[in-house]
């Protein structure tokens, strides 16, 4: 039963969140997860609208917009979860023009909430090699029946820093997609776009590891091509791996780090070893060459502290 204060959406209003969510999946190739936090802020929008006596998609203007966002802010939502809902009015009535459901798109006008930049959490290159050194011993460690699993964490944490691939792609990968021989592994981005993206001879030693010892023990005869498995014989899920890596880090006496912080952590390291800007945007598949400059301001940070710590005249 649906709350008073949570108002159905007319045909006319419903058919047009589905007609979006649609062109989501189809023309942008938004995830899943995507969608449905699409899905959700526009309906939001449409429900707000509602309350304030509009039930029609061309009467949504300017005024709707900033009492919706306004409404929110009010409520204490980050400025990241207000630049995200904005975006995704912007973008449904952005094609509810295009497909001429609206006159006009009431969202040009409307200002982009200014979002805290903050930087990414990073381990220190020690710190991200005792966290794979753990991971290591723990296989040597591992009691016959807990050997797979052992296997499965090195080979993924090896992966996620060794390609600075996101957890999403990685447990998204088959078998077919690692190359083990060239250490290439090919994964499936945001937005559907394919890469290739190269990795180290540690991250090929576990991979070979997990594939010739590991692996062969969760299969199971109706088991998926997935490069990693569950412990079921599925494909292995992102919650898995992220509790996983937190349990790693635990045990190797790091700072708790969920997969994401590898992904920043290889990004960083690898311009402080001389990578160009370019080349690690393309392996981690940023659109942006912005998103990826914000690794130089970390290893920045990490060089002012070491300066304030080392120098007399700091």
């Amino acid at each position: 039963m649906t709350s008073p204060d949570v108002p159905p959406l007319p045909p006319s209003l419903a058919d047009a969140v589905n007609g979006f969510t649609r062109h989501l999946a189809a023309q942008k190739g938004h995830s899943a997860h995507t969608r449905r936090a699409y899905r959700a802020d526009v309906t939001g929008l449409l429900r707000h609208a509602m309350r304030h006596g509009t039930t029609e998609l061309g009467a949504v203007d300017l005024g709707v917009l900033r009492s919706w966002l306004g409404t929110q802010a009010d409520r204490g939502l980050s400025r990241a979860t207000l630049a995200r809902r904005s975006a995704a009015a912007r973008a449904f009535l952005r094609w509810a023009h295009r497909e001429g459901l609206i006159v006009s798109d009431p969202s040009v006008r409307l200002a982009n909430p200014r979002v805290a930049r903050t930087l990414p959490t990073v381990l220190s290159e020690d710190a991200a090699a005792r966290l794979l050194d753990t991971a290591r011993r723990q296989v040597d460690e591992a009691e016959p029946g807990g050997r797979a699993v052992a296997l499965r964490v090195w080979a993924a944490a090896e992966l996620l820093y060794g390609s600075g691939v996101r957890v999403g792609e990685l447990v998204a990968c088959d078998v077919r997609d690692v190359d083990v021989g060239e250490r290439l592994l090919r994964v499936l981005g945001k937005g559907g776009k394919e890469r290739v993206v190269p990795f180290g001879v540690p991250a090929a030693r576990a991979v070979t590891a997990w594939l010739a010892g590991g692996r062969p023990d969760l299969d199971r005869a109706d088991s998926p091509p997935a490069l990693f498995l569950g412990d079921r014989g599925g494909r292995w899920g992102q919650r898995q791996a992220r509790e996983s890596v937190h349990r790693l880090a635990a045990a190797a006496g790091v700072d708790d780090v969920a997969p994401h912080a590898l992904r920043h952590s290889a990004a960083t390291h690898l311009l402080a070893g001389g990578s160009d800007l370019r080349s690690v945007q393309e392996v981690l598949g940023h659109a942006d060459l912005g998103t990826t400059q914000r690794y130089t301001h970390v290893d920045a940070e990490r060089l002012q502290q070491v300066f304030r710590q080392a120098f007399p005249r700091a």
